[in-house]
């Protein structure tokens, strides 16, 4: 009850504050001041409707992947032509692309940092082969990866020594699923 009355008192100091500038202002340039406060009242509305379509406009500049039932995942194609799919690593948000062709899950320095393994204190005894040519890797173990309900433990992973704008998702973690398929414009994932 206390709360409700402290909000009611709140709301009409706002009302009586808002409603005598407004009659003020009224007094001496009405035309400017009804244009003002309907320019404002847009505003607000545009800033209400923006809200509530929110998740539809996220959603369709960066679809994410939903899971469903019995363990399968379907991760929409994104707008540049890849798939992606945050994943949480060593209980961190990580956001992968799915690379069929890279053999393993690669690191980048930033996103190795961020999951707590120290991209200076690796050994770089591999190498593999990008678009941008060869680069050094250092072997990894990482202690979980979560993607909705499916959690798997100590997975193999390398580090690279070449900035990545985002890991890559590669085979040795994809086989660990019974199917992966594509199906129109998702990548359907299925233990």
């Amino acid at each position: 009850m206390g709360d409700r009355f402290a909000s009611l008192a709140y709301l009409v100091l706002l009302l009586i504050a808002v409603g005598g500038f407004l009659l003020v202002e009224l007094r001496e340039r009405p035309g400017k001041t009804l244009r003002m406060a309907a320019a404002w009242g847009m505003i607000f509305l545009g800033a209400i409707a923006l809200s509530g379509l929110w998740p539809d406009i996220r959603n369709a500049i960066a679809p994410e992947a939903r899971m469903l039932e019995g363990g399968r995942i379907e991760v929409p194609i994104g707008n540049d032509g890849h798939y992606h799919l945050t994943a949480e690593v060593n209980g961190t948000a990580i956001r992968f692309v799915i690379d069929t062709g890279a053999s393993s899950i690669a690191l980048g320095p930033r996103d190795a940092e961020r999951i707590g393994i120290d991209p200076e204190n690796l050994a770089y005894i591999g190498e593999a082969q990008t678009a941008n040519g060869t680069v050094e890797t250092a072997p990894v173990n990482l202690d979980s990866v979560t993607i909705g309900d499916i959690r798997d433990e100590s997975v193999p992973a390398v580090v690279l020594r070449a900035d990545l704008e985002q890991s890559l998702m590669g085979m040795s973690y994809l086989s660990r699923f019974a199917r992966v398929s594509i199906e129109g414009n998702r990548l359907i994932l299925e233990r």
